[in-house]
């Protein structure tokens, strides 16, 4: 009779040499994976406007065999993996918008669309996730369920994944988990970055529409002056950090856009001010717009104007499911240094991946993308971003072996 423990070995050393097989094929991939993301860089498109991207990941699916949805959300695209047995399902998501940004990098690959550039890896993001896609398609036998590919437009400020929940991705078949990355220039190539709970902040806008009462500057006491109100309202608003919530609940209230006035020596009658609100907390994001209201109203009677506030919920925060989060650890730990492997901090930047983490559990997880020899170490949103390729080959490893733990055949 063989023994249990010599059955765990044996399964053991079978999963030591597949981990293996699949590192290897992954890197015969890397000229593959290169050429697919320049092409990406080579021709960005904005915010669902991405129909010569969406046309080629499509045509790239079905090479593979995969069953592929085209048009959802306008420009997204949903491709259905499926395994060897019936199972959970699984949704792998990438990004596919570009921003308005003049590229200033001179490369090969440099955009060739004039003010369009992806300056935040999301070209990296599509790259890794269709070479994920290839890898799988060879290894169905290996898990069960299905894997669900959404490559969705519109993440940067249109709220794309909300538009592909809306249009039904969640469905048929309904998904269990879901997964997904992105590529950081301030980690370096190599390490990984994962966090259970709240990694991202929500992000929302307001505009304040200041209403006075115009006069000639040399009387003022005839005139109600909204720029005034204005300076005041400004820092007024930054209580809402330091006396409205818990000093141990970040918020950020910024103020970033001021239009009002026509002469110097006029008083102006009205007054727009537009601005953006970041928390960690939903609950947090959710009572701001009746904290700012109070704050608006009494600093604008106070001054004797009058006011409109239009406040716009944005993203939600992103939170990491905490059993998704420690698999991917796992994961990353299986194919890198312990070292490299670090906890991701929270940050104020949002991402829309958070809409999907709030309606199903999943993780998402950040790859290190800086090369300090290499001066590759222009931030996200930069003219000047790049990122070290070699990143995606991290990148792709994780969510290969991600993905196959957790749809493994039993």
């Amino acid at each position: 009779m063989i023994s249990a423990s010599i059955l765990r070995g044996a399964n053991r050393s079978e999963n030591i040499v597949m981990e293996a097989l699949i590192r290897n094929e992954i890197r015969e991939l890397k000229d593959e994976i290169i050429q697919i993301r320049r092409e990406f860089h080579k021709y960005p498109e904005l915010g669902f406007k991405e129909k010569r991207t969406s046309a080629k990941i499509a045509d790239y699916l079905r090479n593979l065999g995969l069953e592929v949805q085209v048009g959802i959300a306008s420009t997204g695209v949903v491709a259905l993996l499926p395994g060897s047995a019936r199972g959970r399902t699984l949704l792998v998501r990438a990004d596919m918008d570009a921003l308005p940004i003049q590229e200033k990098n001179e490369v090969p690959y440099k955009s060739r669309e004039d003010g369009v550039m992806h300056a935040c890896g999301h070209d990296g993001h599509m790259a890794i996730a269709l070479i994920t896609a290839k890898i799988l398609s060879r290894h169905q036998e290996l898990f069960s369920g299905q894997v669900k590919f959404v490559f969705q437009p519109g993440e940067e400020g249109f709220a794309g994944a909300r538009e592909m929940i809306n249009a039904g991705v969640l469905a048929e078949p309904k998904v269990d988990a879901a997964i997904g990355l992105h590529l950081a220039h301030f980690f370096p190539t190599g390490t990984i970055a994962v966090k259970s709970g709240p990694v991202m902040a929500s992000m929302d806008s307001f505009i304040i529409k200041i209403i006075g009462q115009a006069g000639h500057a040399a009387m003022p006491n005839e005139g109600v002056d909204a720029i005034l109100i204005s300076a005041y309202l400004i820092n007024a608003l930054q209580s809402l950090i330091s006396k409205e919530v818990s000093p141990l609940s970040p918020l950020v209230v910024h103020v970033g856009k001021i239009h009002g006035g026509n002469a110097f020596n006029i008083i102006a009658d009205h007054v727009e001010l537009e601005g953006t609100v970041r928390t960690l907390d939903e609950g947090l994001q959710t009572s701001i717009p009746k904290h700012m209201d109070r704050i608006i109203k009494g600093v604008v009677d106070g001054l004797r104007g009058t006011y409109e506030l239009d406040y716009n919920f944005g993203y939600p925060p992103l939170i990491n499911d905490s059993s998704m989060a420690d698999l991917i650890r796992q994961i990353a730990k299986q194919i890198t240094d312990n070292d490299k492997v670090i906890d991701a901090q929270p940050m104020m930047v949002s991402d829309d991946m958070a809409f999907f983490l709030r309606e199903v559990p999943g993780c998402y997880y950040f790859v290190g993308c800086s090369d300090h020899s290499g001066g590759i170490v222009q931030p996200a949103h930069s003219p000047h971003f790049d990122f070290d390729e070699d990143a995606m080959i991290t990148g792709a490893e994780v969510m290969v072996k991600a993905a196959l733990e957790y749809l493994k055949s039993v």
